[in-house]
């Protein structure tokens, strides 16, 4: 289901699951943001009156990798509870993502994880994305 602005303090708990380093208010916000905006979108998972699981996606115009066009539907994140998992609820999250994307004009749909993080290139493999590139990002302060 699409998630709504209502919906907005229920979901920061399950997307904290994937961005565990944000307080509850900010984790709301960014549900709020994604919510609110015409170039993304959020869909959520329900079972007995309480949400399971989120995906939050949205457009990209700048470069993706591996992309030839623009934009690029974009899964931001992805996240289920522990106990909801293995259930296919991800990957319906992410199929509701990529139709989203779709009527939105893509025909690339993309989404990233840390190098670290196998369980998340091993689900991004499972629903259908091919690794394009492994990346190392550098900063120094100025």
């Amino acid at each position: 289901m699409r998630a709504e602005a209502k919906h907005a303090d229920q979901l920061a708990e399950v997307v904290g699951i994937v961005w565990p380093g944000h307080t509850r208010e900010e984790l709301r916000d960014i549900v709020l943001d994604y919510i609110g905006s015409e170039g993304s979108a959020v869909f959520a998972e329900e079972e007995d009156g309480r949400f399971i699981g989120v995906a939050l996606c949205g457009l990209r115009h700048d470069y993706v990798e591996g992309c030839e066009t623009s934009p690029v539907g974009y899964l931001e994140g992805v996240a289920v509870r522990e106990e909801n998992r293995h259930r296919g609820v991800a990957k319906k999250l992410v199929e509701e993502c990529e139709q989203w994307a779709r009527e939105k004009g893509c025909t690339e749909f993309a989404s990233d994880c840390e190098l670290i993080n196998t369980a998340s290139l091993d689900f991004h493999l499972a629903v259908g994305f091919t690794e394009e590139n492994r990346l190392i990002c550098f900063k120094k302060t100025l």
